[in-house]
């Protein structure tokens, strides 16, 4: 009985579709046989395997990324019910239904779920977040990192460069330049290596640019949705102090 009832349920799920980066988006219905444990991957890869709405009729296969499936990788980001998050820990039996599945407004649609990140990972590039050595020859062990900094140090470096706290942030969008939490808090991670320190002045000068961490409104939304639990309000925090340091440094010829 209990077997029959299961495969008697449904779920039922409105996704926003949009065929090209320049076409009007829409919606579309589908209801998908009901598996325990399932989860919007799962869903979006039953509808892939038969792409019939609702209503019976054929429609092109929905198009989503994904790869680890398992909350490292931040491809399958997208706004589920209202809410920015990864599509992969998003489990059917947690989600009320109808499920509404949209692509994160933050960045261009490439077609239907699939987004642009091109807007964060510039940003990265514009503050260098990555350790500054060539890989020519062998520089032997590098200097050794404080075990209290290097605790703090870790938990920003889960970041996954998934979109998600630039969506939630009401700072980021296509009408300013803010470079955005995660951005920031890379500019923490890096600045606190022993080697990465070397690029410190050069960093903050980034972020005391047009667009960089003056843009930040406080709203406090990006802490609180971070997959991860990544503190990114304490890194902007951080930073704040750290450019204010840099720019009195610079008035008084230091």
């Amino acid at each position: 009985m209990a077997e029959t009832a299961v495969a008697a349920k449904t779920v039922k799920l409105i996704i926003t579709r949009q065929d090209a980066p320049d076409a009007q988006s829409y919606t579309e219905t589908f209801e998908i046989p009901y598996r325990p444990n399932m989860n919007v991957i799962g869903a979006l890869m039953e509808i892939q395997r038969n792409p019939k709405k609702q209503d019976g009729d054929k429609t092109a296969p929905v198009c989503w990324e994904s790869n680890c499936l398992e909350e490292v990788c931040g491809a399958c980001s997208m706004v589920i019910n209202g809410k920015p998050r990864q599509a992969c820990s998003a489990l059917i039996d947690k989600l009320e239904q109808p499920i509404r599945l949209q692509p994160m407004s933050t960045f261009p649609v490439v077609r239907d779920l699939v987004i642009n990140r091109e807007r964060m990972f510039n940003a990265l590039k514009r503050v260098k977040a990555w350790i500054p050595i060539d890989g020519t020859y062998d520089l032997g062990p590098g200097p050794r990192m404080a075990e209290t900094k290097r605790q703090w140090a870790y938990e920003l470096s889960k970041c996954m460069t998934c979109g998600v706290c630039l969506e939630a942030c009401p700072n980021v969008n296509d009408r300013n330049s803010f470079i955005g939490p995660a951005a920031i808090s890379q500019v923490r991670l890096f600045n606190a290596h022993p080697t990465g320190e070397m690029n410190e002045a050069e960093r903050l000068e980034t972020l005391m640019e047009d667009g960089g961490i003056e843009g930040c409104g406080n709203s406090q939304n990006c802490v609180r949705s971070c997959p991860k639990g990544i503190p990114l309000t304490t890194s902007i925090a951080a930073i704040n102090k750290d450019t204010t340091k840099h720019l009195f440094k610079k008035w008084l010829g230091m």
